[in-house]
């Protein structure tokens, strides 16, 4: 769909998606300006916190420069709070029909989550072409990642590697070509953001970016 080319584009465009939890929702804006400070106003807010649609809603509002996601979706009413507070784009762990119906269904870029060769085919079946291979760290990395997306590359299939990329280990997804993007949780650590260390933060991002140049 126009609609998922477009954001999709943007991802891969930025090529790191900053993954986080947040608990609260008066850090919502330091912590966008401090992704928009490092020059990655881009954020994949997790559905692991309570906080998660408050979130999402305080930064699209107040900050709409930045790409604003939802990410842990793993249920219908995840997907429908996450559009309702002005998410943009939704990711999943793994690969539920359901869900990716319903979000083609309302034109909501989705991005669901694979590990094995039936689960990238079930999610090209569908009509996904963007996929999260996670957990990337644990599964193998980006020697497998190469491997698995090998007999797919035809398709045109990209992949978001998360889950155990780390600022080591960046650049060997970021080389591989089926790699749109990848996603950071290390860029803003629940820990960071509780205890406001939004400098860290920014640091974060600049040399995530320097990993892209």
């Amino acid at each position: 769909m126009k609609n998922n080319n477009v954001i999709f584009e943007k991802i891969a465009g930025f090529r790191i998606v900053p993954v986080i939890a947040i608990d609260s929702e008066a850090h919502a804006l330091p912590l966008a300006d401090a992704l928009i400070n490092g020059g990655l106003p881009l954020a994949e807010i997790t559905f692991r916190t309570a906080a998660a649609a408050a979130v999402i809603r305080k930064i699209k509002k107040e900050r709409p420069e930045i790409i604003i996601g939802a990410g842990t979706i793993l249920t219908l009413e995840n997907l429908h709070s996450a559009i309702d507070a002005g998410a943009i784009f939704g990711v999943a762990p793994g690969l539920n029909p359901e869900i990716v119906l319903e979000a083609a269904r309302l034109s909501f870029p989705f991005i669901p989550g694979i590990i094995t060769p039936s689960e990238i085919e079930k999610a090209l079946s569908i009509g996904c072409r963007l996929l999260k291979f996670f957990p990337a760290g644990d599964a193998g990395g980006a020697k497998m990642l190469k491997s698995l997306s090998g007999p797919y590359s035809h398709t045109g299939v990209k992949f978001m590697p998360t889950g155990g990329v780390t600022v080591e280990n960046v650049k060997d997804y970021l080389e591989l070509p089926a790699v749109a993007a990848v996603g950071g949780t290390w860029i803003a650590k629940r820990e960071d953001i509780s205890t406001g260390r939004w400098e860290r933060i920014e640091e974060n991002c600049r040399q995530a970016l320097q990993h892209v140049k």
